[in-house]
């Protein structure tokens, strides 16, 4: 999810307006390629399909590559393969690892390195390291080429002549982006294909059950009322977003405006303009929860010291990384931060972009 994205799902949160309600659509599959789509009470149809297609690289260019870390996270052991790369990180399990051949030179009949022994790769995440007793030397280009799959995103819409229409999306090394739903039409749903995949199953089918959006009218809680209210008096209000690499944005070309907090506030502050609203950041990419819980006292990242202590009246936490907690580790570690900003007087957000 982009950062605007999230800057629009927090909004929406506090300003949930109400639509007319739709009959759901259904998805059976009945081939490897092809989909029933049917709308109750208007139009049934098979649709196809097209299966995901691998591209080819050939001779791409690195022009040095570190040392290969066997006990970094995936997504860092080495250099990442360009074409499944994806913004900060790189996506698992898009490479066909038998294709990957790494050589000294971008011709065909150069000198071909060798695995385990002047190279390691990680076949999942496709990242690649050089080993210090290779013929790799650590300021030389060598030449990959290999297979990859994509990522693609296609939507079943019902078009304004009440057809069942198949529109593709854009394939990507990470989320691909969805096709353009036209004035008039509507989306039944979507079908995603997560790289290369043999044929269909009933995991890549996401009919839209909702009947309306938001799903449901959202009655506006305690929290949300206390904040607005503030807002609506002009009064001043420090939040403070708290996250891991999704809120650190080192990825974004411009943090001052691009950063999905720094949006957010943007349209807080448009909204409110009697509100002073002030907004600090800190976050810890590849980190969790757990990471500023165990920071030192003098750390950068101590959880007491730079949280805590900011007495903020609004935390807006982002940490795709606590999703590896088991149900009981998250019912712990939140209740305990929940009684830490209650202790404080903040009020708390819970993002999940992920």
């Amino acid at each position: 999810m982009s950062p605007r994205s999230v800057a629009l799902v927090l909004l929406a949160g506090l300003f949930a307006g109400t639509a007319t309600a739709q009959d759901a659509a259904t998805f059976v599959l009945l081939g490897p390629w092809d989909v029933r789509v049917a709308v109750a009470g208007t139009t049934t149809r098979t649709v196809q399909i097209a299966p995901p297609v691998m591209l080819s690289v050939v001779a791409q260019k690195y022009a040095s590559v570190p040392v290969f870390n066997p006990k970094a996270g995936g997504w860092v052991k080495g250099a990442q393969l360009i074409g499944v790369k994806a913004q900060e990180t790189t996506s698992p399990n898009l490479l066909d690892a038998a294709s990957f051949a790494l050589r000294a030179g971008p011709e065909a009949d150069a000198l071909l390195l060798t695995p385990g022994v002047d190279y390691e790769i990680d076949p999942s995440w496709g990242t690649f390291g050089r080993l210090a007793e290779g013929h790799i030397q650590p300021d030389q280009a060598v030449f990959a080429t290999y297979r990859h799959a994509q990522m693609r995103l296609d939507s079943v819409v019902l078009d304004a002549s009440g057809s069942i229409v198949v529109r593709q999306g854009e394939p990507r090394a990470a989320a691909p982006a969805a096709p353009v739903i036209r004035p008039g039409e509507r989306n039944l749903g979507n079908i995603y294909l997560p790289g290369f995949i043999a044929k269909l199953e009933p995991e890549h089918l996401f009919p839209v059950l909702e009947q309306a959006y938001p799903e449901r009218a959202m009655q506006k809680t305690p929290v949300v009322t206390r904040l607005v209210g503030r807002l609506e008096r002009g009064e001043t209000l420090r939040i403070l977003a708290w996250g891991d690499s999704v809120t650190d944005a080192a990825y974004v070309t411009d943090q001052s405006t691009q950063r999905w907090q720094e949006q957010f506030v943007a349209r807080l502050r448009q909204r409110f303009p009697k509100a002073t609203i002030e907004l600090l950041t800190q976050a810890w990419g590849g980190r969790n929860t757990g990471s500023y819980l165990a920071e030192p006292a003098g750390s950068p990242h101590n959880y007491k010291e730079t949280v805590l202590a900011m007495k903020p009246d609004v935390v807006i936490s982002e940490f795709v990384n606590d999703a590896s907690l088991r149900p009981d580790q998250v019912e712990e570690r939140y209740s305990k931060l929940l009684a830490d900003f209650k202790g404080i007087g903040a009020e708390w957000i819970i993002l999940t972009p992920h």
